[in-house]
């Protein structure tokens, strides 16, 4: 297999996303190469290969039902790449619709080129790569050959990560993606493309570009950004979020072990409550801004005042019968009720 070709840092201002592209390069690897590269980040095992079928069986003994044609089909990235050998899935359609309104599924093939056996009629063909994927109308006719069918894809790929501040890495279990179509339909909203998208996973898509929300934790720190894919392209983006991880506990002296049965409710400077948890230590990812955290114990609760700063992971403490911002002010509730069924 070729080397890669060496990818070009390109920097898009907006957004804070880093782009690197591996491109499909001259007498190098072509696209198809540069996926099978990237196999190892995602995980994603090899796709086997099974035997073409068809609901049109022949005669016992026989390999070909009488009448049919020799189809062969293959599938590229761009018009100019070479024939993909893996990962494709082939479907055959008949275009009458079933009796619950779907196009019956002929026949289907998994791995890269693919041979299938039809009898004279119409068909819609199609090949999908991952999220990418084409379609084209297929005639069948009882005279003669049927052509060599060339399916372009114009297709490339994305890998997603994401940095708090200016380059602190964020676990992967507190980051996720969604990934929508660019444009907007009439309701407002925009199509869902794929959902729940896992840090430095492939996800192979029909070039054009797709809105991006990026989640880090599960509050506030969200950032969406527009994306090109480029045909036969590889593109690894980095989203620069503005957000950091904060946790919190009441302690009776500074530095103390965390004081349990303690409910908190962390606000906006608005007042809105951002995020609620019912426990000793917890922990949040906050966008950057100013809050309020407010803890309540037994029938006390303190609060005290904190900032957040994009990249900056730090604990925030308030000590029982503690006084001002440093340690938290005890809060006057008035009489307690006790609750009654």
């Amino acid at each position: 297999m070729s080397a890669l070709c060496p990818a070009k840092p390109v920097l898009a201002a907006i957004f804070g996303v880093f782009l690197l592209a591996s491109a499909a390069c001259a007498q190098q690897a072509d696209a198809e190469n540069a996926f099978s590269e990237f196999k190892q980040l995602s995980g994603a095992p090899k796709m086997p290969k099974v035997e073409a079928f068809s609901p049109i069986l022949p005669n016992a003994g026989s390999s070909v039902a009488a009448g049919t044609k020799d189809v062969s089909m293959e599938a590229r990235l761009t018009s100019d790449s070479e024939p993909m050998q893996e990962g494709l899935s082939w479907r055959v359609f008949s275009p009458i619709p079933g009796d619950d309104g779907k196009l019956p599924l002929v026949a289907s093939f998994r791995g890269g080129t693919a041979d299938f056996h039809l009898s004279p009629g119409d068909y819609f063909v199609n090949v999908a790569f991952g999220r990418a994927g084409a379609t084209k109308k297929l005639s069948v006719t009882a005279d003669g050959e049927v052509a060599h069918q060339v399916m372009v894809l114009d297709a490339g790929g994305l890998v997603l990560n994401a940095v708090s501040g200016d380059d602190t890495r964020i676990p992967a279990q507190q980051l996720k993606f969604s990934i929508y179509s660019e444009d907007v339909g009439e309701n407002g909203e925009r199509r869902m493309v794929m959902s729940a998208v896992k840090p430095n996973t492939i996800v192979r898509l029909n070039a054009g570009t797709y809105h991006i929300v990026s989640e880090y934790g599960k509050l506030n720190a969200q950032v969406r950004a527009d994306i090109k894919v480029e045909p036969g392209k590889l593109i690894e983006a980095s989203i620069q979020h503005r957000a950091a991880q904060i946790n919190f506990k009441l302690v009776s002296q500074k530095g103390g072990e965390a004081i349990a049965d303690t409910a908190w409710s962390i606000l906006t400077s608005a007042g809105d409550i951002v995020g609620e948890s019912v426990s000793a230590f917890p922990t949040m990812v906050l966008s950057e801004g100013e809050y309020t955290a407010v803890a309540r114990n037994k029938d006390k609760i303190y609060q005290t005042d904190f900032s957040v700063a994009a990249g900056v992971n730090k604990d925030v403490e308030l000590m029982l019968g503690g006084s001002g911002a440093d340690g938290g002010a005890p809060v006057d509730t008035g009489p307690t009720f006790e609750e009654t069924d």
